[in-house]
């Protein structure tokens, strides 16, 4: 039997980091959201993935959270909660694509689609992005990408990213 698609209602936030104790700051980032004032309803398992789209570097340890969407602030004020996260924690933008201690990217908010300076939504290459694709499907796998008007699963079956993306066992 298949599960009919589900409707987008919470946002979604990747979080991802290759420098220092990885796991320290995926936990660090989530409570950072929660003390944001940012409802975290469920989180992926952690992943362990390789540097895509840049040079070499450490590996990544990647998980996606679910965020309650009745308690949302709008989607700039969440990305801003967000990037005082990432500074709160240690991130710097010297080098683009470079190593850093937490990344977090507003993957979804809600049915919302824009595209501004400031916050592109969906993320512009979620679907092309295997270290995205296999976290989320695990929390909601029939969710169904407002633009490409395909469900998350789908969109991982179809990605070309053949990058290494493996459950992480500390």
């Amino acid at each position: 039997m298949q599960m009919p698609n589900q409707p987008l209602l919470d946002a979604y936030v990747s979080l991802g980091s290759n420098l220092g104790d990885r796991a320290g700051h995926l936990l660090l980032a989530i409570r950072g959201m929660m003390d944001a004032g940012l409802e975290v309803v469920r989180l992926s398992s952690i992943y362990e993935t390789e540097p895509v789209e840049t040079f070499a570097q450490p590996s990544f340890l990647n998980m996606v959270a679910e965020l309650r969407g009745t308690t949302l602030p709008a989607p700039e004020q969440l990305m801003a909660r967000l990037l005082r996260v990432e500074y709160a924690l240690g991130r710097t933008r010297e080098v683009p694509l470079g190593p850093r201690t937490i990344d977090l990217d507003l993957l979804f908010y809600k049915d919302e689609t824009r595209a501004t300076e400031f916050l592109t939504l969906p993320h512009p290459r979620l679907h092309q992005r295997r270290f995205v694709l296999e976290p989320l499907a695990e929390l909601a796998p029939n969710l169904e990408h407002p633009t490409l008007q395909k469900t998350i699963s789908e969109l991982l079956n179809e990605t070309e990213d053949n990058s290494e993306v493996l459950r992480w066992s500390p």
